[in-house]
């Protein structure tokens, strides 16, 4: 898959808990208060408590989310039965207020929400608050309090002390976000020590990566807790003994901290554990997995990613106790072999042993033992053998992920429904027939990097719903089927590239199309760029580099607006290239002529300005998992051809116009392409000087200006680009002395065939008097590859890539 296998497992894994203990973390919160509400109807709110209400809501922006949050909050009706609020007591006090999960917008928690005194339910999650502060006073009134969650609401700062005086708190949530890699930074500094004076509390989460230091030594006062969670976080030290007597705990996560040091043999003390995850840390040792033979509740264990070697253990029908797992993650766990005790785990649902070193043959009485398991990866081992006949006994999985193995012989495949299968880089030989009868709720069907060979088979067609397919990297020959490109059933990725295909791509697209992404590169396919590829209004990437179409410069795709990525390198395409043209790699072509004009350049905004609501790459959420797929791709940066960017990111802004036989000076305008990281027109037939201008592209990355007849100085202002790690200005007929600055320096080879030039780097000596200044460079990195596609406008969000490539000479 494209992505990153760590995130996605523990991603699913971590909503699946959620899911099952959300729960216990709020245990009869809502419920309670709503039975309650339904005996005080004929009470109406208070009008101090309607009148506080509506100027909290007035708090927040206006925004779609909030519209329909507060749809019912009017003024002059009964508040207590507005939306998110409960009424109890038949006093018309407000004491349930939910306004979780509903992306509601605001510049700070207004304190009028402290005037609604008789809260004991309060949750704000889910929220942005703009990484305010929460108020320093107010807390401390809402005395009923028993449930409070501010998770994921971008709070920050200190914890309010008047927190600490809540002292009928069951449920305290201070966490950031459940997804990885956010780096979210949530709440910073010491946890008030006087949240352990809080006896009854049953749930404490935090996470936040301003969370530093060790576990508070106060968590051991907690001695009612059912649910504690650290998480995301910058906790770093071992994991406390004193964990071991919280006898009460059913769920316990530390997770994707940095926890150090061996699991406490205390742990085993925890007989009423339902739930253990110590996944994403540094945890070291040996772990026999009969250490939790006592914890006989145990449906759940995730030791994930750790430095922990995980042995399989004796197991013997002696152990009564031995929990029946339902969740069992032992991804990177140093595993030679395939567990043999999971003989024994009939109600295995999750099983995650990606990333460990198995090798041999999966177990036959695997695939017939968990014929009811929804999420099994193995990915990342070294097994040879499916060890079962092609269509496997499982019924209705959502991931199967066999991916990076050795496996040979045909891609396997669940009897009932599947959602993401998964078999890239094996060693898969053939796809078994009547594969569509089986792929009827498949999302994402992966098996790129095999040796799957003969005619592209007509079964994705039809019958399946596949969202995502991708069979790049094999040996299929033929055409693409017709009905691939007829896009009836929603497919929104086609990836085919690098095969054998040949003929013409199918003119077959109908309205309604829904493709984003289309790879057919490194092929043998002909004719020309299919017309009715205008029906694909979403289309952002669309690569045929390195096939043999033959066609004029399609500009008609300036009618698909969401277009991002265009890759027509290395075909036989002809013609002028259309003017709207906003993003530029027309390397290795015979465009003749001078290049663009300067009013051409100043209309790449999308190179000047940068958008704060871009994403960071193009990618693509797989529905009903939590799985994000990212768009990958191949081009030559900084002289490297085929550098593969596994994220097409959507802010690296890069300018090819090399190989060609455009004359003329270089224009003034491209230096107010701030956002520039990659600029190369090499190989052309450039006069007059470099413009001083380039001095301010400050994000600049790689310059290639090489083999031109470019005259006059190198500009001293050049010298300033602290971020270039790779500049190319050899054979030119540059002169003068080169400008001197410390990275300057280390461009040993960047010079040569230019006559006229003296100075360090070259062995040639200046025989002036005048010596350019040191520009001093506060050089951040030279090693960093940002390389951001932005959308730049093909009307509007053309981007990166187009590569138009006619295998011309190229002048040496």
């Amino acid at each position: 898959m494209g992505t990153t296998k760590q995130q996605v497992v523990l991603h699913v894994i971590i909503q699946i808990h959620l899911a099952l203990c959300a729960g216990s973390l709020l245990p009869s919160s809502v419920g309670a208060f709503a039975s309650n509400n339904t005996a005080a109807l004929s009470v109406p709110c208070l009008p101090n408590q309607a009148s506080a209400l509506l100027r909290l809501k007035r708090s927040f922006a206006t925004t779609n989310s909030s519209l329909i949050a507060f749809r019912s909050w009017r003024v002059g009706t009964d508040c207590c039965r507005w939306l998110g609020v409960h009424c109890g007591d038949s006093d018309g006090r407000v004491t349930s207020l939910d306004l979780g999960n509903r992306g509601l917008e605001s510049e700070g928690l207004d304190p009028v929400i402290f005037y609604l005194a008789s809260l004991r339910y309060l949750n704000l999650a889910y929220n942005d608050f703009n990484n305010s502060q929460l108020p320093s006073a107010g807390f401390e009134r809402l005395v009923n309090l028993t449930h409070l969650n501010l998770s994921t609401s971008s709070f920050s700062g200190q914890v309010p002390a008047g927190i600490n005086r809540l002292t009928n708190l069951v449920s305290l949530d201070l966490s950031t976000s459940f997804k990885l890699g956010l780096g979210a930074s949530g709440f910073s500094g010491d946890l008030p020590s006087s949240i352990g004076n809080f006896k009854s509390l049953r749930g404490l989460e935090i996470s936040g990566n301003g969370i530093v230091g060790s576990i508070p030594s106060w968590v051991a006062n907690l001695t009612y807790l059912t649910n504690l969670q650290f998480h995301d976080c910058g906790l770093s030290s071992s994991i406390p003994t004193f964990i071991g007597h919280l006898r009460h705990l059913q769920q316990l996560f530390l997770c994707n901290c940095g926890f150090s040091g061996h699991i406490p043999s205390h742990i085993s003390n925890l007989t009423q554990l339902q739930m253990l995850m110590f996944s994403s840390n540094n945890l070291v040792g040996t772990v026999d997995l009969t250490f939790f033979k006592n914890l006989g509740r145990l449906i759940t264990l995730d030791l994930s990613y750790n430095n922990l070697v995980v042995l399989d253990g004796k197991y013997n029908s002696s152990l009564t106790s031995f929990p029946e797992f339902r969740h069992l993650g032992l991804a990177g766990c140093n595993m030679m072999k395939f567990p043999n005790f999971l003989k024994y785990q009939d109600e295995i649902l999750v099983l995650d042993l990606s990333y460990n070193k198995i090798h041999g043959a999966i177990p036959g009485w695997a695939w017939e033992l968990w014929d009811g398991i929804y999420f099994l990866t193995l990915a990342f081992n070294e097994f040879t053998s499916v060890g079962y006949s092609p269509f496997l006994p499982i019924q209705d999985i959502t991931v199967l992920d066999l991916a990076n193995n050795l496996l040979e012989g045909p891609i396997p495949v669940p009897q009932g429904s599947a959602e993401v299968l998964a078999y890239s880089n094996n060693l898969f030989s053939y796809i078994p027939s009547q594969l569509s009868s089986h792929l009827s709720d498949a999302g994402l069907f992966h098996a790129y990097n095999n040796k799957l060979s003969g005619n592209l088979s007509e079964s994705f067609c039809g019958g399946p719903n596949i969202l995502l397919l991708d069979l790049s990297e094999n040996n299929f020959s033929g055409s693409i089927p017709s009905c691939l490109m007829e896009n009836v059933n929603g497919m929104q990725s086609l990836k085919l590239r690098k095969n054998q295909l040949h003929g013409e791509i199918p003119d077959s697209t109908v309205a309604g199309c829904s493709f984003e992404a289309l790879d057919f590169s490194s092929n043998h396919i002909k004719g020309q760029v299919p017309r009715s590829l205008l029906a694909c209004k979403n289309l952002e990437i669309f690569n045929v580099g390195n096939n043999e179409i033959s066609d004029c410069f399609p500009c008609w795709m300036s009618e698909l607006l969401r277009l991002q990525v265009l890759i027509l390198k290395s075909n036989k395409f002809f013609g002028q290239v259309a003017q709207q043209i906003q993003e530029v790699d027309l390397s290795s072509n015979n465009f003749l002529g001078s290049l663009p004009k300067d009013q051409w350049f100043k209309n790449l905004r999308s190179m000047i300005f940068s958008d704060p609501n871009l994403s960071s790459s193009i990618n693509h959420e797989v529905p009903g998992v939590a799985i994000t797929y990212h768009y990958s791709t191949a081009i030559t940066y900084k002289g490297h051809e085929d550098t593969n960017f596994a994220k097409i990111l959507t802010a690296l802004v890069f300018i090819d116009f090399s190989n060609n036989a455009f004359n003329g000076s270089i224009p003034t305008a491209i230096g107010q392409l701030g956002l520039l990281h990659g600029l190369n027109i090499s190989h052309n037939f450039l006069t007059g000087p470099i413009p001083s201008q380039l001095a301010y592209l400050k994000e600049l990355e790689a310059l290639d200006l090489s083999f031109n007849e470019l005259s006059g100085n190198i500009p001293q202002e050049l010298a300033s680009l602290d971020f270039l790690s790779m500049l190319n200005l050899s054979y030119n007929r540059l002169v003068g002395s080169i400008p001197v600055s410390p990275h300057f320096l280390t461009f040993t080879s960047s010079f040569q065939g230019n006559d006229g030039l003296c100075g360090p780097p070259l062995p040639k000596a200046c025989n002036n008097k005048t010596v350019p200044n040191l520009v001093s460079s506060k050089k951040k990195s030279t090693d960093i590859i940002l390389f951001l596609f932005v959308g730049l406008g093909f009307g509007v969000g053309f981007a990166i890539a187009i590569a138009v490539a006619w295998g011309i000479p190229v002048r040496k």
